[in-house]
């Protein structure tokens, strides 16, 4: 790949991540209640998600998404219901002390096991969503060359690089949330609004994701 492509698919990606969606939003409440470290393990379980559709899309499972109706229903749903979880689990937390929990993950100084939820919970958002599927089947094969002696290969090579890029962005969403929430007393005062305006957010792209069509189509 000439170089100003492979700078075009950088920039394109971090621009592609910048963009707010179920995935920034998880890292970003996580962060304002529980601080940057929490909202860096969201961020890097959202990592590992997308790791999950880049291998798939290389062994052609995000084709059959493509493809077969029955099988991006499937997932859809799956995701929606998911997102929908979460939301509804955000609607009915109650505050306990400094940070709202929730799933036991979200105290305000989070401990191992809680820090494991949410890695879960970011790598469940970002797998269960087959519109990520649909997105890298659309998106990378546009800069490998035609002719590429391994396609595979150059497919498994961009997506790899195109999540690790998304690595510093996902921190940036974190850092720049947890120093909200030290310095804006209104938000620390409002955070159980804050976990009710999530919760809305989170079933609203629940039900924007059950009501997609498969792309492909």
């Amino acid at each position: 790949m000439p170089t100003s492509q492979l700078v075009l698919f950088v920039c394109a990606g971090w621009l592609l991540n910048l963009t707010p969606g179920p995935d920034v939003l998880y890292i970003v409440s996580h962060a304002l209640r529980s601080g940057a470290r929490a909202g860096v393990v969201a961020g890097f379980g959202i990592t590992a998600g997308c790791f999950v559709h880049i291998f798939a899309a290389a062994l052609g499972v995000a084709a059959l998404l493509a493809s077969a109706a029955w099988a991006f229903s499937l997932l859809k749903w799956a995701g929606a219901a998911y997102l929908g979880y979460v939301g509804v689990k955000l609607l009915l937390s109650r505050s306990s002390g400094a940070g709202l929990k929730v799933d036991g993950a979200l105290a305000a100084q989070p401990q191992t096991a809680g820090l494991w939820s949410v890695f879960a919970g970011g790598f469940w958002t970002n797998a269960l969503n087959p519109k990520v599927a649909i997105f890298f089947l659309a998106f990378v094969p546009q800069f490998i060359a035609p002719g590429t002696e391994h396609p595979t290969l150059a497919f498994l090579a961009l997506g790899l690089l195109f999540n690790i890029n998304a690595i510093p962005v996902n921190m940036g969403w974190a850092f720049a949330a947890a120093w909200m929430a030290r310095h804006a007393s209104l938000v620390q005062r409002g955070m159980h609004w804050l976990d009710r305006c999530a919760g809305i957010l989170f079933i609203a792209f629940g039900l924007k994701l059950a009501f997609t069509d498969n792309p492909a189509h």
